[in-house]
């Protein structure tokens, strides 16, 4: 690929000879966070087979577990060359709380209080800044 079609594209090389997006609409820049919520989900997964493992004697749902951890890891390992590691695990971890607590309250028919429910509305509200309002976040 040519050096000018990259300029056209909105890329240009960095100093390890890799292209790195400079606008938040680039095909390569939305495929690092398409990476973060496969890694989300891969958590989520693996975090739910987790209970239902009933301490790794479950064959099924252990198998997931694992799996699901490596999906979760190699996933988040792949946004790292894009998206700054504060803001990837800021975002990975905090998604991985509300949708590990509201599997939890409904399948596992686990009970979330009124702080609970608070702490989940910062942790959400600590991710919306991040991503709407932080210049960190690489967009």
């Amino acid at each position: 690929m040519l050096a000018a079609d990259n300029s056209a594209r909105g890329l240009v090389a960095n100093q390890n000879f890799r292209y790195s997006p400079l606008s938040r609409r680039s095909p390569e820049c939305c495929m690092k966070w398409v990476y973060l919520y496969i890694a989300i989900s891969g958590e989520v997964v693996a975090t739910s087979a987790l209970r239902a493992s009933d301490g790794f004697t479950k064959l099924g749902p252990s198998g997931l577990v694992v799996a699901g951890y490596a999906i979760a890891f190699y996933f988040l390992s792949l946004t790292l060359t894009t998206i700054p590691i504060g803001v990837a695990y800021a975002v990975w971890s905090g998604a991985g709380i509300v949708l590990t607590s509201i599997i939890g309250w409904r399948l596992f028919g686990q009970s979330l209080d009124l702080p609970a429910l608070i702490g989940i509305a910062l942790i959400l509200a600590g991710v919306a800044v991040i991503n709407l309002l932080s210049g960190a976040s690489a967009h």
